[in-house]
């Protein structure tokens, strides 16, 4: 289980089916939902407000949820948080798309379905409209999003739920081997999840 802290109280909620890695923190007012993934070296804060992720949700690697006092970071059910991203005092939407790297700060409301483009900066108090695509620093909406896009996101977060499965009972701690034998290769299988541009051409 995740490094996980108390404070002043306050002891993070996590549920039996969510999957938080070893090297995870969770301090204080943090509550993780059902069959949600939290991946490595991501920091959830809930020292000044609380920090909530709904089921089936992912917050990917090395990022870091935190508020004011008083404030809520709040990722709704089957929200995205790609790696690297930085959420503040901000809400993120139902199945919604969180590009890797982004920065979203206080007051920040993502509409349903909605994505941010890797890489983006979205300012305090920007409010970005259900099933839109807002990129750039500072973001800016720059269209509403296709059927295939929606579709396409929607997959990869139904990845990393099993992912979260799978990691309840198959990740272990090792120590790493000089060489891969021959025999302990497997058979790639067509990928379940792929880049956006190898979906669009399937």
């Amino acid at each position: 289980m995740a490094r996980i802290y108390s404070f002043e109280g306050n002891v993070p909620v996590v549920h039996p089916t969510a999957f938080v890695h070893p090297d995870a923190v969770l301090i204080g007012s943090v509550d993780i939902g059902p069959g949600c993934y939290v991946g490595p070296l991501a920091s959830l804060r809930g020292d000044f407000g609380h920090i909530e992720l709904r089921e089936g949700s992912n917050v990917q690697d090395g990022c870091v949820l935190h508020c004011f006092p008083g404030a809520d970071t709040v990722v709704e059910e089957d929200g995205h948080v790609g790696h690297g991203s930085v959420l503040h005092g901000c809400r993120v939407g139902r199945d919604s798309l969180i590009g890797i790297k982004s920065v979203l700060m206080d007051g920040v409301v993502v509409g349903r379905q909605a994505f941010v483009g890797a890489g983006s900066f979205v300012k305090s108090g920007f409010h970005i409209p259900e099933r839109h695509l807002v990129l750039g620093s500072p973001a800016r909406v720059a269209r509403e999003l296709t059927a295939d896009e929606v579709a396409w996101k929607g997959n990869g977060t139904v990845q990393y739920q099993k992912l979260a499965q799978r990691c309840l009972t198959g990740l272990h701690p090792a120590s790493a081997v000089t060489e891969r034998a021959a025999a302990d290769t497997t058979a790639v299988a067509e990928p379940e999840h792929v880049t956006l541009h190898e979906f669009r051409a399937r």
